[in-house]
């Protein structure tokens, strides 16, 4: 489909089914290192996000689609994912601008303006066992497929599927970031939760657009 505003809509509209279908998977890896209700936070914000893009007039953009899901996560979801979220979607926005319609080269910077206002936001770097080490491998695997020309589509299930390697590669890790942080040596041998909701989300992203 067209990456416009509808999709927008749609991908969030299959971001909060999948994520409810996760919704105790995320709770347990959230568990073994961390507060415990990941998915219940994500699985309320994105039904909010439902609601709230519902409500938008029928001209809104796709940016301001974006927007209103970064405003709607920052307002529902508790603990350090819900600025996180919001962060990564508000830049998301920002090079998306008045464009009806993402192209290819518009995805990419659209997924990197998200990973850099994640990293910004929560000062994590590659490797610190966080939802960044789904983001990153999943913006160079987008840029990779771009470079080779594939539709908007391909570029996102490309980003997709290096999340959700990203995010199994996470369970060796040692956590430096976050309540995780804390159990030390302790936190290798688990899945990092957010990690797994972004790889959830990016899917969603591209089973929409399809080419998937």
């Amino acid at each position: 489909m067209k990456l416009d505003t509808a999709w927008v809509e749609t991908w969030m509209g299959a971001s909060a089914t999948a994520i409810a279908e996760n919704k105790a998977l995320l709770n347990n890896l959230d568990r073994e290192i961390g507060d415990g209700d990941h998915g219940e936070n994500m699985d309320r914000g994105l039904s909010a996000v439902v609601t709230a893009l519902a409500a938008l007039p029928d001209d809104a953009t796709p940016a301001a689609a974006l927007r209103s899901v970064a405003m709607t996560l920052i307002s529902t979801v508790g603990g350090a994912s819900g600025p996180l979220y919001g962060t990564a979607f508000l830049k998301a926005a920002e090079p998306v601008g008045d464009t009806a319609d993402l192209d290819g080269a518009e995805v990419v910077s659209m997924l990197r303006a998200a990973r850099d206002g994640i990293v910004s936001r929560g000062k994590a770097e590659p490797g610190d066992k966080t939802m960044i080490d789904a983001w990153t491998p999943a913006v160079d695997a987008a840029q990779s497929a771009a470079d080779e020309g594939g539709s908007p589509g391909a570029i996102l299930a490309a980003a997709a599927a290096a999340a959700e390697a990203g995010a199994v590669a996470t369970e060796p890790l040692v956590a430096h970031k976050g309540r995780a942080s804390y159990l030390g040596e302790r936190s290798a041998g688990h899945r990092d939760p957010g990690a797994q909701s972004t790889a959830i989300i990016l899917r969603a992203a591209a089973t929409v657009a399809g080419d998937d």
